[in-house]
């Protein structure tokens, strides 16, 4: 599974937030949103966001921390296991002051075996529409409580189910039809 989507998103990295867009009805940008208020971000807190190459998840928190908390201090590390979608993020945040302050850094890597990053060395982990293509979700849990610090929060965005199957059944057929 792992060979299969990396081949399906290095192929997509360049227009991923469209087709994101598009797959999710215009959804994704406002769920985004919710989700990096939701993760209730501290000041000076230092978050890795797991399958966030294209950086969508950094950016928003790192806006949450500078206009929310009037922080200038909280970092973010980009892990992602497709090189196309880190070159994407790397890209949308060049310019940025974010950058220039080395607030934000950038990894390739897996979910399910975070090798490269020492445990309880984070204050929070995101996996934002990720977690649904891995192929060992529970190493992957264990993976990022060991990276979390003691108290350290975990947030994952993903699709749902539903138990009515009016809804179960147009959602399965969105999803089967339109994702990868």
């Amino acid at each position: 599974k792992a060979e299969v989507m990396n081949d399906v998103y290095w192929k997509a990295a360049e227009e991923f937030t469209r087709l994101s867009s598009i797959m999710t009805l215009g959804n994704h940008a406002r769920w985004k949103s919710i989700f990096v208020k939701k993760m209730a971000p501290s000041p000076g807190e230092r978050l890795l966001d797991v399958a966030g190459g294209t950086c969508e998840i950094a950016m928003r928190y790192l806006k949450y921390q500078d206009e929310v908390n009037r922080d200038r201090t909280s970092t973010v590390h980009v892990v992602d296991f497709n090189p196309g979608m880190l070159s994407v993020g790397k890209r949308r945040l060049a310019d940025t002051q974010w950058m220039r302050d080395g607030r934000v850094t950038f990894a390739h890597g897996d979910a399910e075996n975070l090798v490269d990053i020492p445990d309880n060395s984070f204050d929070a982990y995101s996996i934002s529409l990720g977690m649904h293509n891995l192929e060992n979700r529970e190493k992957a849990l264990s993976e990022a409580y060991r990276v979390l610090k003691p108290g350290g929060r975990f947030a994952c965005l993903e699709h749902s189910h539903s138990d009515s199957p009016i809804v179960r059944s147009v959602l399965d057929w969105h999803c089967y039809k339109f994702n990868p």
